[in-house]
């Protein structure tokens, strides 16, 4: 089930401004009044250039309030982010979240203008391996399919089978129906992943610079200093912090979880924008918030994203040899739900 918080808002560039009141009702909870009078120029600004170019925002979980609450059209994993990006109309895709997931975008709408807002919003995964890693991975391991996160580089997507997501990582490999698969480049998620199928894994050494940081004993320090408190951590942490925690998912899946729960304290055990995106909601939960940031998702900024549309800066292109053989890989994941 999908949260309001996912539900898909309409285009500002097909609807009416919303006012500067009511968007500041969004995020009263988690953003103070005298921070807000500095934000309110850029977000009138970018949703006037949204309205003026045919422009879509996507952002990630992992965006802060001001963008996730206030500018953004659609906002998700990168699953849900990869699908909206397939289906938009705009001419214009504004990515608020990392390089990967520009190029995703990029990949599903070849002909349209793909913008990220800092072309330094990197990802540790995607840096941990590159096409030329996977092909001797191939070679080492002939006739076993290659299953890709999704947070990896079109040159590595280009030598992938399938593409997954955390939220649809077994449901991925199991489709394959083979007894084994290449699944890189994060080794935490494959051995989180490795507990729930009987799909054996080759991995690869590759971790989030932001979820690796989390451990067992982190874990039981919340649970020692706030009673009842219920844990979920996301699958790219290491499986023992997995084995602590109350549910593991995706940030889409935890989004749910919280929704349709609805317990009293929470602990997100992954980048602590997720947080403060669900507090802005429920202020009646109380969030525990052990704040681990991810410096690349930091560097969008909403003078980034105003810039990015007042002059088409940061334009994601792709080699056209390379984009065609990438793309296969995310079609096929996503035609698994249709």
């Amino acid at each position: 089930m999908q949260t309001d918080i996912l539900k898909e808002k309409p285009s500002t560039a097909l609807a009416e401004l919303p006012s500067m009141e009511a968007l500041y009702q969004r995020v009263a909870h988690v953003i103070p009044e005298i921070e807000w009078h500095l934000f309110t120029p850029d977000i009138k600004e970018i949703l006037r250039l949204k309205k003026e170019r045919n422009a879509i925002i996507l952002a990630h979980n992992y965006m802060t309030p001001e963008i996730f609450h206030c500018v953004a059209d659609f906002v998700g994993d990168s699953l849900a982010l990869a699908r909206q990006a397939e289906a938009t109309d705009a001419d214009i895709i504004v990515m608020c979240g990392v390089h990967f997931m520009a190029e995703t975008a990029k990949l599903l709408n070849p002909e349209k203008t793909v913008l990220i807002p800092d072309f330094k919003a990197g990802c540790s995964l995607a840096e941990s391996v590159t096409g030329e890693d996977v092909r001797r991975l191939k070679a080492e391991n002939p006739g076993v399919p290659v299953v890709t996160y999704i947070n990896t580089t079109a040159d590595v997507k280009a030598e992938t089978d399938i593409c997954c997501t955390s939220g649809n990582a077994v449901e991925v490999v199991e489709s394959l129906g083979v007894d084994k698969v290449i699944m890189i480049p994060d080794e935490y998620l494959a051995q989180n992943i490795a507990k729930k199928t009987n799909v054996e894994m080759i991995t690869w050494p590759g971790r989030c610079e932001v979820h690796e940081q989390f451990t067992r004993e982190d874990i039981q320090n919340i649970r020692d200093h706030n009673e009842g408190v219920v844990v979920l951590a996301h699958p790219e942490c290491p499986p023992e912090v997995l084995d602590e925690a109350d549910f593991s998912g995706s940030t889409s899946a935890m989004l749910n979880f919280v929704e349709d729960q609805h317990p009293d304290t929470v602990a997100l055990i992954t980048e602590c924008s997720m947080s403060d995106n669900i507090a802005a909601r429920h202020p009646e939960i109380t969030f525990v918030r052990p704040c681990n940031l991810c410096p690349h998702m930091k560097r969008i900024s909403l003078k980034k994203i105003r810039a990015a549309l007042e002059d088409n800066q940061f334009e994601v292109t792709i080699d056209p040899a390379i984009a065609e053989k990438a793309r296969r890989p995310v079609d096929r994941m996503l035609a698994l739900k249709k």
